[in-house]
């Protein structure tokens, strides 16, 4: 299968923002691609060369794509450094030189998707000495023997900016369609839950159909999707969801992981599926000690600590290790960790995933001894609302940011990548309508003036309709920065830009600048109002007006450990904006 025809279906889905137009273009490739190429197709798709738990990133830097492009097409460095400065898009620049390139050879050969997947893969794999080189070389050599659309979308590979709006439930979706039927979305979904690789199912599902995916199990090394918990506002409330009897746990303020355990490797995986394994070496070696089994699925929140005091610091400190790759050995001195354990899904060929929660903890506790450094979460099973107030008050006075309910019935099952009312938060913040700190997604941005010129001044802020699979806008985000985070943030935005609003991004608004959905803040708010403008549960509670926050604040945390998908659900805002009501 050509390069090309790929290219073609870029081309198509970068011009729409209809969702089924998108899963239309999509089962049209499906159909026609060779069953023994379906995986390199969809990682292709994603911008990637392999699962993200594989943590093999392309994100080749724009200079060194810079002298490739040069190179392959005869142009001088400062003339391609030219046309970026106008466009602003490596890809567009690769599209415009090859399509004029100076020179010309008889020995190109036509792409193919094996050669473009097997040269990003090596890319992606080169290390080392002269590892540089090797890259230029192999870009040059792709670019060389492309044709100008095709040249367009291999640079916006490599460069990680590949930026075509297609969320994983849309290829779910086309897989369906393509090789079973549009209903057999949510058994596909389900196996993608605790096997989230997508290039791996759709192979199999175009092989075989749905009778090839009944052979996906749990694996130790393939990180399951996170359950997800929604959020009430009193323990009253919470009590009536969980039918009066429920687990009340602390909610640690730090990074959750999910740890794979055998007897030869511990791996760290975070809420993105990303593979963190380097970064936390400790964490590793606190868990080879104290896991008593051979091999295990178990989750816990890694949080920073004083050691001399014990003292829960904020989660800022553990994030400082995120990307670490130089003096990791004085990060992990100077930010040490403790690690609070909560859900086993896991142990020695059983899956506990299945399993109610309380014979899930019981599992937890059998397999873990405890020490300074690794301790199961604190936890009550009470039907008393009293003695859950207090447990709460408690988890305020150690530091944590509340508590984490969660349902003991006999189907309170580990449901992977799902959010629902097995698991409820109750935070501090949820109790006042002064108070409330959501996280949402960057969306676009508004140019600042005067002292903000150059930078930008404002941003537009979304909540995630998980339901629509879209992300909705709830307020303009201008008050909390530092001039100095103003021009990181900024900076940040500018490599995720975007020529029109993302297919995901439901907005009435018009930003100055539209950004790829990709980065979570914290933002504080006085209270959630109705507005005509923004389009958070627009109609569903007063017809023509969503939810908005009013004098909305950033926190200072840019939640690295969250996907847009795990940012404050618009139904989470629905119930806070209830609860308020339920204050006056």
């Amino acid at each position: 299968m050509y390069y090309s025809e790929l290219a073609e279906t870029y081309q198509q889905i970068e011009a729409t923002t209809k969702r089924l137009e998108m899963t239309r273009f999509l089962v049209d490739l499906f159909k026609k691609t060779p069953s023994e190429i379906m995986d390199k197709i969809i990682y292709l798709m994603r911008g990637k060369v392999l699962p993200d738990f594989k943590g093999l990133e392309l994100g080749v830097a724009d200079k060194l794509t810079l002298r490739a492009i040069a190179k392959a097409t005869g142009f001088s460095e400062a003339d391609a450094m030219q046309k970026l400065n106008s466009y602003g898009d490596l890809g567009l620049v690769a599209e415009e030189l090859v399509a004029n390139k100076k020179q010309t050879s008889l020995f190109s050969e036509k792409l193919d998707i094996d050669k473009v997947y097997s040269s990003l893969e090596k890319i992606a794999k080169t290390t080392g000495n002269r590892s540089q080189d090797m890259k230029f070389k192999l870009i040059a050599e792709l670019l060389h023997d492309s044709e100008p659309v095709e040249a367009k979308y291999i640079v916006r590979s490599l460069t990680g900016k590949i930026r075509l709006g297609i969320a994983d439930m849309t290829i779910l979706d086309a897989l369906a369609i393509a090789f079973a039927t549009k209903e057999d979305h949510a058994r596909i979904e389900q196996v993608y839950s605790f096997y989230p690789d997508l290039g791996s199912l759709g192979k199999t599902l175009s092989l075989q159909g749905l009778d090839g995916i009944k052979d996906y199990n749990i694996t130790v090394g393939i990180p399951l999707r996170h359950m997800l918990a929604e959020r009430l506002n009193s323990i009253e409330a919470i009590m009536e969801k969980l039918d009066g009897q429920a687990v009340f746990e602390y909610k640690y303020d730090g990074l959750r992981l999910q740890a794979h355990i055998t007897p030869e490797k511990v791996s760290l995986f975070s809420r993105h599926l990303e593979d963190v394994s380097a970064q936390f070496p400790d964490v590793q070696e606190i868990l080879h000690e104290s896991v008593k089994v051979e091999s295990a699925i178990i989750e816990g929140e890694c949080v920073p600590i004083n050691l001399e005091t014990g003292e829960m610091l904020p989660f800022q400190m553990v994030s400082r290790r995120r990307g670490r790759k130089y003096e990791l050995d004085s990060a992990v001195e100077d930010f040490p960790i403790k690690l609070f354990l909560f859900d086993c899904l896991y142990a020695d060929g059983v899956d506990y995933t299945q399993q109610p929660l309380l014979t899930r903890r019981e599992k937890l506790s059998d397999i873990v001894t405890p020490s300074p450094r690794v301790e199961l979460s604190n936890l009550i099973n009470t039907s008393d609302q009293a003695e859950a107030e207090k447990f709460f008050e408690n988890s305020l006075e150690a530091g944590c940011e509340g508590l984490m309910a969660k349902a003991i019935s006999e189907d309170s099952f580990y449901r992977a990548g799902s959010r629902g009312w097995q698991w409820i938060k109750y935070k501090r913040d949820y109790r006042s309508q002064i108070n409330d700190t959501v996280d949402l997604v960057v969306v676009g941005g508004f140019m600042g003036h005067g002292r903000r010129s150059g930078v930008y001044g404002a941003l537009l802020m979304a909540a995630y309709n998980d339901a629509q699979d879209r992300f909705e806008t709830i307020c303009k985000l201008g008050t909390g920065f530092s001039d100095e985070m103003l021009v990181s943030i900024s900076d940040m935005l500018n490599a995720i830009k975007l020529e029109h609003k993302h297919p995901r991004i439901y907005s009435q608004m018009k930003a100055d600048v539209w950004v790829e959905p990709k980065y979570v803040l914290e933002v504080l708010g006085a209270e959630i109002t109705f507005s005509p403008i923004h389009t958070c549960a627009f109609g569903e509670l007063k017809e023509d007006s969503g939810l908005a926050i009013r004098f909305p604040r950033f926190k200072g945390n840019i939640r690295d450990d969250k996907s847009p998908e795990d940012a404050t659900t618009t139904k989470e805002m629905i119930d806070m904006y209830k609860g308020q009501l339920k204050q006056i």
